[in-house]
């Protein structure tokens, strides 16, 4: 049975993302909150929006649950979002 080698020293092809240009100021925005499914991840984007809130001005939030953290968040949710929010909050980890 032959024997495959993999060689892990190849070159890593670095990839360019682009980013959405930032508010200058969060006052008067609705926040979009991304509850990924994972555990007590919305209690913690609850307490974010609380404070973008109050700290900052936003003048609310909406939070939907993506399907699982495995996944990217459905067309349905991502239009919801471009329709109501103009900034969102997502990446909550282990």
């Amino acid at each position: 049975m032959p024997v495959e080698i993999y060689d892990p020293t190849l070159e890593v092809k670095a990839a360019r993302l682009a980013y959405a240009p930032r508010p200058a100021s969060l006052q008067g925005l609705t926040i979009g909150l991304v509850d990924n499914t994972k555990f007590n991840a919305d209690q913690l984007l609850l307490r974010v929006a609380g404070i973008l809130e109050r700290e900052h001005g936003a003048k609310g939030h909406l939070i939907r649950r993506k399907k699982n953290a495995a996944v990217p968040a459905h067309a349905e949710l991502i239009a919801e979002y471009q329709a109501q929010c103009q900034v969102v909050v997502a990446g909550i980890g282990d």
